[in-house]
C-alpha cells in the first residue's frame, strides 16, 4: 500500500465514524506477535479475517501501519505510534472499569502507582492514608519496579503514577516530573560494628576494606556510591552482595559482622526499624538526584492525579533533612 496523504480532520472523522476497540486489539495484537497467523488464533478468527481488517485500518489511517519481512509483520514508523496509543486507549477502558468498579463501593476513583525500592515507605503510606480519607476515598494499588520497567508502564497507560529518582540517565520525554525531596546519605551496618567504627576517625581506604552490600548496578545510588570512592583517589569496593531490595540488603547487614553499605537517610533510618541496622553516626555528603513524582503530560486536570500528588508533596515536606543523632564529619 502505498503511502497517502490525508488531512488531519479527515483521518480524525473516518477514525470516529468506522473505528473499533477490536480494531484497537488486533493493532496491539499484531505488533506484539508479529504473525498474522498468530493473530487469528489468539484472536479466534481467521488470517484472511485479520488481513482484511488490517487492510481496513491501513485505509482509515491513510498509511501502511506493518510491513511484511522474513521474519513477519514489522511496524512502520507510523505502525509504532499507532499502536502505543492503541496500548494506552485500551488501558484506559481498563482503568475506566476499574474506576467504575471503584465508584460501586463507594470510592473516588482507582489509581495505579509506580514505586521503586529506595523511596521511603513512610511517605507512600502517609501519602494513601491522605487520599484514602473523607468522602471521596480513592483506592491506591503500589506497584514496585526499576525506574525504566515503572516509566515504561507509566508510558503504557498501565500507571498513573511513578515515584522514582529523576535521574539523569531516565528517559523523561512526554513525562512531567516534580522533585519532592533530596536524600542525603548515611552509611548503615551492624549495631556491634557501628559502635566500633563510631568510636575512631574513618577514611575511604578503610571503608573500602569493609565488605559491601550494595543495590542494582547501573543506578544513580551506585554510580554515586563509586563516585564518592573515586574522587578520594580510592577504587570503589566490589560489593560482596547485590540485591533489589532495600529490606534484604538490611537484613543481610545487620546478620555480619564486616558488612556495610552507604544508603538514602529514610531508608537507612526505616531499616533501623525493620532489620536492626545501625546508622554509623558520620556525615558524608552527596549528590543524589531527587526522588520525584512523574506522570504523563496528558493526565491534565485529572482530580485523582491531583489529590495524590497533593498528599505526596505534603508528605514529602515532613522527610528528614538531617539525623535526629548527633553525627561527625568525615576525614574525607
Amino acid at each position: 500500500m502505498s503511502e497517502s496523504v490525508f488531512s488531519s480532520d479527515d483521518v480524525v472523522r473516518r477514525l470516529i465514524s468506522r473505528l473499533k476497540m477490536r480494531h484497537l486489539q488486533l493493532i496491539v495484537q499484531v505488533h506484539r506477535l508479529g504473525s498474522l497467523t498468530r493473530v487469528a488464533e489468539q484472536m479466534a478468527t481467521s488470517q484472511p479475517a485479520v488481513t482484511n481488517t488490517l487492510s481496513e485500518l491501513e485505509s482509515m489511517f491513510g498509511a501502511p501501519l506493518f510491513v511484511r519481512t522474513a521474519r513477519g509483520m514489522a511496524p512502520t514508523d507510523m505502525g509504532r505510534v499507532v499502536a502505543a496509543r492503541a496500548q494506552a486507549i485500551l488501558q484506559d477502558l481498563g482503568h475506566l472499569v476499574r474506576d467504575m468498579e471503584a465508584s460501586s463501593v463507594g470510592l473516588a476513583a482507582r489509581l495505579h502507582v509506580g514505586v521503586t525500592p529506595y523511596v521511603s515507605g513512610r511517605l507512600i503510606a502517609d501519602a494513601v492514608c491522605a487520599v484514602q480519607t473523607g468522602t471521596q476515598r480513592l483506592a491506591v494499588r503500589i506497584h514496585d519496579g526499576t525506574s525504566e520497567s515503572l516509566l515504561r508502564a507509566l508510558r503504557d497507560h498501565e500507571l498513573d503514577v511513578v515515584i522514582a529518582r529523576a535521574s539523569p540517565q531516565l528517559d523523561l520525554q512526554g513525562l512531567v516530573f516534580e522533585p519532592l525531596y533530596h536524600q542525603q546519605a548515611r552509611l548503615i551496618s551492624s549495631r556491634q560494628l557501628a559502635a566500633q567504627l563510631g568510636r575512631v576517625p574513618l577514611s575511604w581506604a578503610q571503608l573500602a576494606e569493609l565488605d559491601w552490600v550494595l543495590g542494582e548496578p547501573n543506578t544513580a545510588l551506585r554510580e554515586q556510591v563509586a563516585s564518592l570512592f573515586i574522587q578520594a583517589g580510592i577504587a570503589p569496593p566490589v560489593p560482596i552482595t547485590e540485591g533489589y531490595s532495600a529490606k534484604l540488603i538490611g537484613e543481610i547487614i545487620a546478620s555480619s559482622e564486616r558488612a556495610v553499605s552507604l544508603l538514602p537517610a529514610d531508608i537507612a533510618t526505616e531499616l533501623v526499624h525493620i532489620a536492626g541496622v545501625a546508622i554509623v553516626p558520620y556525615t558524608i555528603e552527596w549528590n543524589l538526584p531527587p526522588v520525584a513524582a512523574i506522570v504523563r503530560n496528558d493526565v491534565g486536570n485529572s482530580e485523582s492525579h491531583r489529590r495524590f500528588l497533593e498528599a505526596v508533596r505534603h508528605a514529602s515536606s515532613g522527610m528528614p533533612r538531617r539525623a535526629a543523632h548527633p553525627e561527625r564529619q568525615t576525614d574525607f
